[in-house]
C-alpha cells in the first residue's frame, strides 16, 4: 500500500524539524545489500520502499507471488520456505552469503525467533540482523507471558488464563474479550458476554480472558539503536483498517503514548523497528493491548511523518550513531493500493529458488499492525 501526500501536507514552518538522514553508503563506501523477507506482507513492502534509492534492496518471501518481491529486479528475489520449517535460519544464512547481504530484515513472526538465536553466526558471516533478542521475543509473541513481564511497569488490562485457577471475570466484569496467547492480527479474538460463554472457550490455557477495553486503539512505532536505546516513539491513530492493515489514519504528538511505549520497550529489552499497540480504558487511560517486535504494516505513515524508521534502523546496523532523538510531525494518511505491471513471463520468475520450501499455507501471512 501507498501513502499518498497531498498539497495540504504541514509545512516546514508549521512542524519540527527532524533530524537528516544519513546516506547509507557512506558506511560501507557503497550502497549496503539489504534483504527483505515476507516481501508479500504490508510490513515487507513498507520497508522494501522505505529502502528506495538508498539501498541495493533483495526481497524474499514463500509466495512467489509476494507483491514486494516485484519491487526488486529478477536477480534479487527470492524464495523462501516457511519460518517455521526446521532449518529455516540456515536456508536464510546460506542467501545471505550467497548473495553477499549486508543486512537482514525479518518483518515475520514466525521467522524472529529462529533468527534471533543464530543472530551471533549472521554476524560471524558479516549480516547484521535487525531483530531483538530470543528472549524478548518469546515474551512479545506469547500474550500471557507479555502480561507477566509488564505487570507493574505499564499500564495492562486485567488479564486472565482461561482455563487455570481463580476467578474467570476479569475487572469491570462482561463484556471481555478473549484471544489466543499466540497468533497475530485479529484471528481467534472474540467478545464474550458471560461466564457461560468463557467455559466454551478451550480450557487448556492457550486462551486469555482480558478486560475490555472500550476507548480509541493507537499504534506506536518505536524505533531504537542497535544497543536498545530509544530515540523514536511515534504514535498513529487507525482511523480506518481493512483485514487489520490501517488504510487511512493519522501521525499523533501525545507524548503520553510515546511514554508508555518506551517503556514497554525498555521493560522488554527489544531493539530495532517494532510497535506497541495500545487502547483507552473506562477512564480514557491508555493501556498496553500487545506488542509486534518487528517493522509494522504501517511504517509508511511514520515514515511520512519525517521518522524514516527503516533507513535509521540500518544506519544504526552499520554503525552509524542515531541522534539522541528524532522528531515526527503530525499528519493524517490515506493509502492505496498499487499495481506492479509486469511482462507475462515475469510474474513467479525468481532469481534464486535454491531454498525455496514447500507452498504457502491459505492464511500465513501477516495480518501486520
Amino acid at each position: 500500500m501507498n501513502a499518498t501526500p497531498s498539497s495540504s501536507d504541514p509545512s516546514p514552518a508549521s512542524a519540527p524539524a527532524s533530524a537528516p538522514v544519513p546516506d547509507l553508503s557512506l558506511p560501507l563506501g557503497r550502497p549496503p545489500r539489504v534483504l527483505v523477507t515476507g516481501a508479500g506482507g504490508p510490513s515487507g513492502v513498507c520497508f522494501l520502499r522505505g529502502l528506495e534509492g538508498a539501498a541495493e534492496r533483495y526481497a524474499a518471501d514463500l509466495d512467489p507471488n509476494g507483491a514486494g518481491l516485484y519491487l526488486v529486479p529478477r536477480a534479487y528475489r527470492m524464495l523462501l520456505p516457511p519460518g517455521d520449517a526446521p532449518g529455516f535460519a540456515e536456508a536464510v544464512l546460506r542467501l545471505c552469503r550467497r548473495h553477499a547481504i549486508d543486512v537482514l530484515v525479518p518483518t515475520v513472526d514466525v521467522e524472529l525467533v529462529a533468527l534471533a538465536r543464530v543472530a551471533a553466526t549472521f554476524a560471524d558471516a558479516g549480516v547484521r540482523v535487525l531483530v531483538s533478542p530470543a528472549e524478548s521475543l518469546e515474551a512479545c509473541l506469547d500474550k500471557w507471558r507479555l502480561a507477566e513481564a509488564c505487570q507493574g511497569a505499564v499500564r495492562l488490562p486485567d488479564t486472565l488464563l482461561v482455563g487455570a485457577s481463580g476467578p474467570v471475570e476479569p475487572e469491570g466484569g462482561y463484556p471481555a474479550v478473549a484471544k489466543p496467547r499466540s497468533g497475530s492480527g485479529s484471528r481467534g479474538i472474540v467478545v464474550v458476554r458471560s461466564a457461560e460463554e468463557v467455559a466454551g472457550l478451550p480450557q487448556d490455557g492457550s486462551y486469555l480472558l482480558q478486560e475490555f477495553l472500550p476507548g480509541t486503539e493507537y499504534s506506536v512505532d518505536v524505533l531504537t539503536d542497535a544497543g536498545g536505546r530509544v530515540v523514536a516513539a511515534v504514535p498513529r491513530a487507525r482511523d480506518k483498517t481493512d483485514s487489520g492493515i490501517v488504510v487511512a489514519g493519522r501521525v499523533l504528538d501525545l507524548p503520553e503514548l510515546s511514554g508508555l511505549a518506551e517503556d514497554t520497550v525498555r521493560t522488554l529489552g527489544l531493539r530495532g523497528v517494532l510497535n506497541v499497540q495500545l487502547r483507552e480504558n473506562r477512564s480514557g487511560k491508555a493501556a498496553l493491548l500487545e506488542v509486534n517486535p518487528r517493522p509494522p504494516g504501517g511504517l509508511s505513515l511514520t515514515v511520512a511523518g519525517g521518522v524514516d524508521m527503516p533507513k535509521w534502523a540500518v544506519a544504526s546496523l552499520l554503525g552509524v550513531t542515531l541522534p539522541e532523538r528524532i522528531a515526527h510531525r503530525e499528519t493524517a494518511v490515506v493509502r492505496h493500493w498499487q499495481d506492479v505491471v509486469l511482462a507475462p513471463r515475469e510474474l513467479g520468475d525468481m532469481g534464486d529458488v535454491t531454498e525455496a520450501g514447500r507452498p504457502a499455507a491459505e492464511g500465513a501471512r501477516e495480518a501486520a499492525a
